[in-house]
Formats: structure tokens, C-alpha cells, sequence
């Protein structure tokens, strides 16, 4: 599933190609992945243009010129590819986005959706979500003090939406890994130095891996050579028995608060 890292790369790359350009068309193949009728969604969409995309957590949000938000989450699955129709992958497409000879395609929305609000409406929507972890005014005493009063896991803590907005299952391992914590350590029973060193690897990975364009294997575009550049960074996540490279042991795979999870339990505590 698509992370912070992913969707700050999508956000960065999608505000450089589309932001000012007209939407001529739109096209639904899949009824269920917005929240308003096909004729109402085409009608309050076609027309307008994209004014800027915006990332809150693990959403986009495509600000139009009329004053309406399209709130994207692509969920398990989900990818988007901007180019012509010949550029266009193989895969089942749910919406279609034009912009005259150029679309964006929003596939694998399977569970992922596409919604159409009005700017209270997609605030209503995101007020669930905890802060944003590279936030600046999200510090590292806030950090702690949200974890201090979470009794469970790391892993079950760094990827709940509600504390912390962003990070997912692959993050979180490669977060934990950095700090040298193994994710079943439980939140509350931290160090202050421990705390301390979790924030700051959080900061050091979350910053990394969008600067390499997250893991996402897909590239947005046709010469898109971005996109997916910190697949082959992780150090742990999807590396089960690879050997460590802090100390060379093998990489485990375990079930952690009923989540897949990978450490290296030589050099993480």
C-alpha cells in the first residue's frame, strides 16, 4: 500500500505536470470507486482545471477550479500512470482523468476510491487523522508523548492513522530498523533515549525514501526514473532471510499485533 513516501513523490510529480491544465474529459469504469453518481461526478468535474494537488497522510487531494476536492486513497493496490493511450499499461483501470491527448489513469481501485467533496466536507473527512510526522511543528517531545501513552506495540502504533498520519507497514519496519528497536517493543515502556532515536530515524527514512521516489515498482510515467527508487534501499522490509546490513544476520519475517513484520533480531532490542 501506498505511504507518506509514495504519495509526497505522486503529490511533487502530479503539481509539475498537471496543475493549470483543463480536464476534458472523465470517464468511470467502476461505480463504487467515487461517492456521488457518474453523471454528477463528470458534470462538477469536466471543465474545470487542476488548481494544485495536495497530500494529507496517505491521500491526495486535487483542488479544482471550482472550489471542489477530489480525495484520492488508493489503498491496497492502487496506482496511478499519467500518458497517452498508447503509453497506457496493461492493467484494469477503475476512472480515467483527460487532459486533451493526456489522461491519468487511477487503477487497482479495488478498495481504494475517488470522492468527490467540497472543501468542508474532505476537512470533516480528515480530522481523524493524527499529525503529520514530517511536520515541522510535530516535535520530538510530541513524538514521545504520543508514544507514551500507547501501551501497545510499535508496530501496531507507527502505522495507526489516528496517532500518527502516514506511515504504513513497510515504514514502520525500516523506522524500527533504523532506531535499532525491534517493533514488538511496546510504546510505553521507551527510553527517553529510544524515543529520542525513533523520532529521528523516522525523520532520517520518511525523507530518504521520497527522495528516492518511495517503493512503488511503477513508474507515473513513460522516462519516469523517480518512482519507486527506494524499493532497492530498504534494509529489511521484504528481506526475509537476506543477510543484515548492520551485521550480516538474516533478515526475519514475523507476525507482530497481527501484522507481517521484518527485523533483523541480531542487532535491533
Amino acid at each position: 500500500m501506498p505511504e507518506l513516501p509514495e504519495m509526497e513523490n505522486y503529490k511533487l510529480l502530479l503539481n509539475q505536470r498537471l496543475v493549470g491544465h483543463l480536464i476534458t474529459d472523465v470517464q468511470v469504469e467502476r461505480e463504487k470507486s467515487i461517492n456521488v453518481p457518474v453523471s454528477q461526478f463528470r458534470n462538477e468535474v469536466i471543465g474545470t482545471s487542476i488548481q494544485r494537488v495536495e497530500r494529507r497522510a496517505k491521500h491526495l487531494l486535487f483542488h479544482l477550479s471550482n472550489a471542489r476536492i477530489l480525495l484520492l486513497h488508493l489503498m491496497l493496490g492502487g496506482i496511478m500512470f499519467y500518458g497517452s493511450k498508447e503509453d497506457k499499461p496493461d492493467r484494469t483501470v477503475q476512472v480515467t482523468m483527460s487532459f486533451h491527448d493526456m489522461n491519468l489513469y487511477f487503477i487497482g481501485l479495488r478498495l481504494g476510491y475517488l470522492h468527490l467533496y467540497s472543501p468542508d466536507e474532505a476537512d470533516r473527512f480528515l480530522q481523524k487523522l493524527g499529525p503529520e510526522p514530517t511536520d515541522r511543528s510535530f516535535t520530538a517531545e510530541r513524538f514521545a508523548s504520543l508514544l507514551h501513552k500507547q501501551s501497545r506495540t510499535l508496530k501496531a502504533t507507527l502505522p495507526d492513522q489516528a496517532v500518527m498520519a502516514g506511515i504504513g507497514n513497510c515504514y514502520s519496519d525500516e523506522i524500527c530498523f533504523e532506531a535499532g528497536l525491534l517493533p514488538s517493543r511496546k510504546c510505553d515502556r521507551l527510553s527517553v533515549e529510544e524515543s529520542a532515536r525513533l523520532y529521528d530515524s523516522m525523520q532520517h527514512v520518511l525523507t530518504e525514501a521520497t527522495r528516492y521516489g518511495g517503493y512503488m515498482d511503477m513508474p507515473l510515467y513513460a522516462g519516469d526514473e523517480l518512482t519507486g527508487g527506494y524499493d532497492s534501499r530498504c534494509k529489511v522490509y521484504d528481506r526475509e532471510g537476506e543477510p543484515c546490513v548492520r551485521c550480516g544476520h538474516p533478515i526475519e519475517r514475523r507476525d507482530v499485533s497481527s501484522k507481517k513484520s521484518f527485523c533483523c533480531t541480531h542487532c535491533q532490542h
